[in-house]
């Protein structure tokens, strides 16, 4: 049995995640101090005990499901259960890549914090609010959805930006071309198309200034050789050179999230269980439509950590 250690992206946060794992594990806690400190700011405060809408803020959300996964693997680790013998590979959606990437050792968890708290702000930044959007296409596949959004650019920016799974697919630009993409998908078959409660568009071309701002970032980063290979948004290939996924890091903010492909590549490569680490569910939901003969777990709390252990204890 090969497994992967996957780890959930932004709209996964809710108040009060990972708050047992910290109250059940020193270890787990003192990643949350970490952070804190690597911020100089009470997230884990906020985490736990604030608004919903001010953890929702790209650049407070991507920060705190890092830590949340990040508390996670500390809980295994205080278990005994050590990545590198336990999984694989490695996984992660969108700013979970940087999450997969701290939990196999590639960065460490301060830069990571760091990193993903200038990811966040220049995300939110590229684009005045208002001018961009997201959409997600349910019932058509990539294909198609990548044919609608071409089809609705018109001159503006408009991309397939979440390949998610066989009938989930997240356009991303321009709002009034993002929009176009609704109508055309509506008109195409699509059993549903919506605009998302975003505050940018995320994954495409318009993202260049935040890719501009993470690759200044990221040279200033120590990255070193994941103690497994991660799958990678977006080649959507086993990666382990420590620049190539430094390039990637820097590429990805403005492409595509290649996780049907992801997926599919973790399956061709021998893994039959995949452990999504940290909040929510929403990636082992995914999974399940891409491929059912993967199963799937998740570890999000303290009881789901005990439950694990011997699950988990063992070669990947």
């Amino acid at each position: 049995m090969s497994r992967a250690f996957i780890f959930p992206g932004q709209g996964a946060q809710s108040i009060g995640m990972g708050r047992d794992l910290a109250e059940s594990y020193p270890a787990a806690r003192a990643v949350f101090q970490e952070v804190d400190e690597a911020l100089g700011a009470d997230l884990s405060g906020l985490i736990w005990e604030g608004e919903a809408e001010a953890l929702t803020l790209t650049e407070n959300a991507q920060p705190a499901l890092m830590a949340t996964s990040m508390a996670a693997i500390a809980a295994l680790e205080a278990e005994g259960v050590v990545l590198r013998d336990a999984a694989g590979f490695v996984a992660g959606h969108s700013l979970g890549e940087y999450s997969a990437l701290c939990a196999a050792g590639a960065l460490g968890l301060a830069d990571t914090a760091r990193l993903l708290r200038i990811r966040g702000r220049a995300m939110q930044q590229a684009v005045p609010v208002g001018e961009g959007a997201m959409a997600a296409l349910l019932g058509l596949d990539f294909a198609t959805a990548a044919e609608v959004a071409h089809e609705a650019a018109q001159g503006e920016v408009c991309q397939a930006a979440n390949d998610n799974d066989p009938g989930q697919v997240v356009v991303s630009g321009h709002k009034a071309a993002v929009e176009r993409a609704v109508e055309i998908a509506k008109a195409r078959g699509a059993k549903r198309a919506v605009l998302l409660p975003v505050s940018a568009p995320f994954h495409c071309a318009l993202m260049q200034p935040a890719a501009d701002a993470m690759e200044q970032a990221l040279a200033e980063v120590r990255i070193s050789a994941p103690a497994v290979p991660l799958i990678a948004n977006v080649t959507a290939g086993a990666e382990t050179d420590p620049a190539r996924i430094r390039a990637l890091l820097v590429a990805q903010v403005t492409g595509s999230v290649r996780w049907r492909e992801s997926v599919m590549t973790l399956a061709a490569s021998g893994v039959t269980e995949t452990w999504e680490i940290g909040a929510g569910k929403a990636l082992s939901g995914m999974i399940r439509r891409i491929d059912k003969t993967l199963a799937s777990r998740t570890i999000g709390t303290a009881a789901e950590v005990v439950a694990a252990k011997t699950s988990l204890e063992g070669t990947a």
